[in-house]
């Protein structure tokens, strides 16, 4: 009887002994779960967390601001100025008036006079250096798109507008030529400019009648898919 009750004390400690063991376990386990996550990072850590954060997600701020539209344009006779505005309001773009030092005046406009300015410019090629007022645009590396618009002379671009496109970087940009004229056409006055800037993606351009109806250069600018 003694040797049987010895034995029954004996296994209930034994028994006793496993199940706390078992519980220290539990609660190591747990302890050491709770401190990986809770540890506090070193600010290396944090830092090198902030990085890979930032390479992974889109900033919408940023990509937000991307595809900004200027049209730059030169306007003797103020046909250019308006198909401009036009192009800007349906863009909302910004505006760039090409200006020279030297305005035409309405008699230098005279084409069917010979020793009009325009004339004489146009037999003499040399001549047609026209000093601007600037050919610096503000903020210019944030615009994706560059529309430039201009009269056309003798199936040409007016030359007023050659100094602001040698005197600019056109690399990454999209170049949209236009012009407006009572009878020719856009011809290669885009192409002309294009080898005149050497940089750029230049596409090819449209040619609106003086007095174009707004409606008509928004479908035009619409049919882009800019």
């Amino acid at each position: 009887m003694k040797r049987t009750i010895a034995l029954l004390t004996g296994f209930m400690c034994i028994m006793s002994f496993t199940a706390c063991g078992d519980s220290n376990s539990s609660e190591s386990l747990s302890e050491n779960s709770i401190t990986e996550i809770t540890e506090p990072q070193t600010t290396s850590e944090i830092s090198e967390n902030k990085s890979e954060l930032s390479e992974n997600s889109e900033d919408p701020v940023t990509d937000s601001m991307n595809g900004k539209t200027l049209v730059v344009y030169y306007s003797a006779s103020g046909y250019t100025k308006k198909v401009a505005e036009y192009i800007a309001d349906e863009t909302s773009g910004d505006l760039f008036e090409i200006e020279p030092v030297n305005v035409y005046s309405d008699d230098d406009l005279d084409w069917t006079t010979p020793d009009s300015r325009v004339c004489y410019e146009h037999e003499n090629p040399e001549s047609r250096n026209v000093e601007l007022v600037s050919t610096e645009v503000a903020g210019w590396d944030s615009y994706d798109t560059v529309f430039i618009g201009y009269p056309i002379w003798w199936g040409e671009a007016a030359w007023v507008v050659d100094n602001f496109v040698k005197g600019n970087d056109f690399t990454d940009k999209t170049v949209i030529p236009f012009c407006t004229s009572s009878s020719s056409g856009l011809g290669e006055s885009g192409t002309l400019l294009a080898d005149m800037a050497g940089t750029g993606n230049w596409i090819d351009g449209e040619r609106f009648r003086s007095g174009v109806a707004e409606d008509d250069v928004k479908a035009w600018v619409n049919s882009l898919g800019l």
